[in-house]
């Protein structure tokens, strides 16, 4: 939702003269309750890669360019801690397979870990806008919705 949310507002500040985006904008995109808009656009505010601005024509808008921003930078903003989670009790240590499972599977998740990160990192919100404006679905629902009324610049 995150990178959802950081898409759009580069997407509609950039071809609508909008210069923020309110939370019930972004919701209505997202296809969710503005509380939880505002909640992870308060992690990518902690973590500089949005600005919000109060008042009539207050709203959110990106702090920094697209191209500067990664996919793994949106992860660290809005995620906590692992991909990977060990057991939530201790395995029985007398079993052979509970005593030894945990300690077996840490180079293989972080492994998993650093090649997730890589690819993250190589991956930009930039990038992204790009390729979803080439797909031709991009600009079929933008026109409905703009003659919907329901889009920035209708």
């Amino acid at each position: 939702m995150a990178t959802h949310i950081l898409t759009g507002l580069h997407l509609i500040t950039e071809h609508s003269g909008l210069k923020s985006v309110t939370s019930d904008m972004i919701a209505e995109s997202v296809n969710t309750n503005p509380v939880v808009i505002r909640r992870l656009l308060g992690q990518l505010r902690k973590a500089g890669l949005v600005r919000s601005q109060s008042g009539a024509r207050g709203g959110f808008s990106i702090a920094l360019p697209v191209e500067k921003i990664s996919l793994l930078d949106v992860y660290r903003a809005t995620e906590d801690g692992s991909l990977f989670h060990f057991h939530y009790t201790e395995p029985n240590q007398i079993c052979p397979v509970g005593c030894t499972i945990q300690e077996s599977m840490k180079s293989v998740c972080s492994e998993a870990e650093e090649a997730v990160a890589n690819v993250l990192e190589n991956r930009t919100i930039a990038n992204l806008a790009a390729e979803m404006m080439e797909n031709p679905l991009f600009g079929e629902r933008a026109r409905a919705a703009i003659e919907a009324g329901i889009a920035p610049g209708s």
